[in-house]
């Protein structure tokens, strides 16, 4: 499956929160978005990893050469990192559909894919619905907006504390801020839209308790999420 970049593929730059993590905002990133969702219908979703609230599924496997062709290049200015080889720890088609009260204390708060402050992670948007995007978070009790190594001892350590404590988040998903969590940033979602950001960031799907999306490749909230690092 050959994957082209748009002919009119635009790039914003922003940043998130006071402590200014890079967050690329990258329109109309592929010529035949349909074509990508067309693909997903014709694969058979699941269960993958412990933390996702949902099911995926692999992506084609042209679709990361297309995002080292894209991204290589926006590396060194946006990210500080040097252009290369790409190694995707994930590379799959997503769908949030898990009920709001089958939610674990950890699905229901912010998360960071990695402590790399290196290592970058993608959501690729590839649905029509009024399903939310993404927003970013900072943790009121730490300031922490990032997590890389030398703060997570701390962090999960006071995360862990709060768990147990009396501001602990009712079951349901994130969407906004909370007592134990600050919105400093938020990406609404665009069909063929795709962000770009650090993985230590603090972040969550922005989805309404109330309109979960359903497990349909083509109604749902579907998107292909990718974890990358360069060698």
């Amino acid at each position: 499956m050959l994957i082209e970049r748009h002919h009119d593929i635009r790039i914003e730059k922003r940043s998130i929160g006071d402590e200014g993590a890079p967050l690329l905002v990258i329109d109309q990133l592929v010529a035949d978005p349909e074509r990508l969702v067309r693909r997903a219908v014709r694969r058979a979703f699941g269960p993958m990893g412990e933390h996702f609230p949902g099911a995926r599924t692999g992506a084609p496997a042209m679709y990361g050469p297309l995002l080292e062709s894209v991204l290589n290049p926006l590396l060194p200015e946006h990210f500080g990192i040097r252009p290369g080889r790409f190694r995707f720890s994930m590379c799959h088609y997503s769908l949030v559909a898990t009920p709001p009260a089958e939610l674990r204390f950890l699905q229901r708060v912010p998360h960071i894919d990695s402590d790399d402050g290196n290592g970058l992670a993608t959501v690729h948007y590839l649905f029509h619905g009024d399903w939310g995007g993404t927003a970013f978070y900072r943790h009121r009790q730490t300031g922490f907006a990032y997590v890389d190594k030398s703060r997570r001892e701390a962090y999960f350590r006071r995360l862990e504390a709060e768990s147990h404590g009396s501001d602990v988040p009712a079951p349901g998903y994130i969407n906004g801020s909370t007592a134990l969590f600050e919105q400093i940033a938020r990406v609404e979602a665009v069909f063929n839209r795709m962000i770009v950001y650090r993985r230590n960031s603090l972040h969550s799907a922005c989805v309404d308790d109330r309109h979960v999306p359903p497990a349909d490749p083509l109604d749902g909230r579907l998107s292909i999420n990718t974890f990358i690092d360069v060698a």
